[in-house]
């Protein structure tokens, strides 16, 4: 297992190079910078020219790109280009809490609405649950987010009046978010478990414990659940990393001071240092879920070896 961790994590390493050098050439092959004198009307010539020598982008990009990994080297994400006096690291430290409260919230939600109901839609096969389950599953699949934030929005806040519309702090303030954030995962869980439980359920083993006398909810808990889970659980791997690392577009709807909010600013701002470190947590992130849920693979079903 050391093994082969090892050389997931040599591989991990081998991609986040890649995917950092292709997202700094990209973003300097598009036109325009974050001081662009055409954006900056009330800026004087002489003191645009200032930031971009203090920054370093009047260099050639190759050596912009050979000082920011020196920087990275050393875990220095460099500073904002337009947030005065601000590291990127502590962006990412101030905007991750509140993407992973809401994110944390809705994977549990996901969770334990989806894994029940796709079961319970298995069991009840060609039933009106079932039917009902993937309706909304498939609604759920197809609708996209902004479609169901303003949806809830225009029910919950403006006709209710019993939610906030937008804001970040309270209990009350996190449920339409999150219901946004976990609408989708709950759709894509439903269809994976009943799709697994169903395939489950005709293999032998099942029936070999129903004829042996065991109860049927251990029959479905133990033999059942635990076989069809799989698919879930990978699943959950890059999920958990999208969302805790925050929704771009729930977190600027809502105005969650997240980092999916960050993110989109500074896209707008070409914010180059701010794109580059939330790209890399992002993508570091995403690597050491998929690895975590490929260690408990092998924990939930000790049929999976790990390879090396």
């Amino acid at each position: 297992m050391t093994k082969y961790v090892l050389k997931r994590l040599l591989a991990a390493a081998i991609s986040m190079l890649v995917l950092i050098t292709a997202t700094f050439f990209l973003m300097h092959a598009v036109p325009g910078s974050p001081f662009n004198p055409g954006e900056q009307r009330n800026v004087p010539p002489k003191v645009l020219e200032n930031l971009r020598s203090k920054y370093g982008l009047d260099l050639p990009v190759w050596k912009q790109y050979l000082n920011y990994m020196n920087s990275l080297s050393h875990g220095n994400l460099g500073y904002s280009f337009k947030k005065l006096n601000y590291t990127v690291n502590e962006l990412i430290v101030s905007g991750f809490p509140a993407s992973a409260v809401v994110g944390a919230l809705a994977i549990v939600a996901a969770l334990a609405v989806g894994v029940p109901l796709g079961i319970t839609s298995a069991l009840k096969r060609g039933g009106w649950l079932d039917w009902l389950s993937m309706i909304l599953a498939t609604i759920g699949i197809s609708m996209p987010i902004f479609i169901i934030a303003i949806l809830l929005m225009y029910v919950f806040s403006m006709k209710l009046q019993i939610l906030p519309i937008y804001g970040y702090g309270t209990a009350s303030h996190l449920v339409i978010p999150v219901v946004c954030l976990a609408f989708s995962p709950i759709a894509y869980i439903t269809r994976l478990m009943r799709s697994s439980m169903l395939e489950v359920s005709r293999q032998d083993y099942i029936r070999s414990a129903r004829a042996r006398g065991v109860s049927e909810f251990m029959v479905i808990a133990k033999h059942g659940v635990r076989n069809s889970i799989l698919p879930v659980v990978t699943y959950i791997g890059p999920l958990i990393a999208i969302l805790l690392t925050g929704s771009f577009v729930v977190e600027r709807l809502f105005m969650i001071p997240g980092l999916g909010r960050y993110f989109v600013t500074a896209v707008s701002e070409r914010d180059y240092s701010v794109i580059l470190g939330i790209t890399i947590f992002y993508g570091a992130f995403i690597m050491l879920c998929t690895l975590l849920v490929d260690i408990a693979y092998a924990i939930i079903d000790p049929r999976v070896k790990f390879t090396d």
